[in-house]
């Protein structure tokens, strides 16, 4: 009898969105017990698109809306979900900027909600010359910073 295979997948999409040309937005976030900082956006939803499911998760997360600008990265190593043990996890970064002044809360610093907050977020500004992949905790974000570096230096 042939080995089950799993092939249980999430996909994630995320927006890159410069401030200026000289900061970089990220989401410091509260879930199941773990606080991490990563960039803005979220699941994939059956039957969307993934442009569309930036759109909505960038609406969700910050009150906007974006138009995207231009592919910049897809997933192209294995990663395992640190939520769901035994589901992989395929993200795409797309460049994007807000459709018109956004009206967001900035915080200065991270994690700035009651820490008794079950699903906590708060945004911030990141100078891009000064990010690196220690300022964001998912392994994918942190190539992604990597790339980011290469393609604005």
């Amino acid at each position: 009898m042939p080995e089950q295979i799993n092939t249980r997948f999430t996909i994630r999409v995320y927006g890159i969105i410069l401030n200026n040309e000289n900061e970089i937005l990220v989401s410091d976030e509260s879930y199941m017990g773990h606080l991490f900082t990563k960039f803005p956006g979220g699941g994939l939803e059956y039957g969307e698109g993934t442009i569309e499911c930036l759109k909505r998760e960038m609406l969700e997360e910050t009150g906007n809306s974006v138009e995207v600008l231009q592919h910049i990265y897809t997933t192209d190593f294995f990663q395992e979900s640190k939520f769901h043990p035994g589901m992989q996890v395929i993200s795409i970064y797309y460049l994007a900027r807000f459709t018109r002044q956004p009206d967001l809360k900035i915080s200065k610093k991270p994690f700035d909600f009651p820490e008794s907050t079950e699903r906590g977020q708060s945004l911030r500004w990141i100078p891009l010359r000064s990010i690196t992949p220690n300022d964001v905790t998912l392994p994918i974000d942190k190539k992604v910073v990597e790339i980011l570096k290469t393609i604005f230096f």
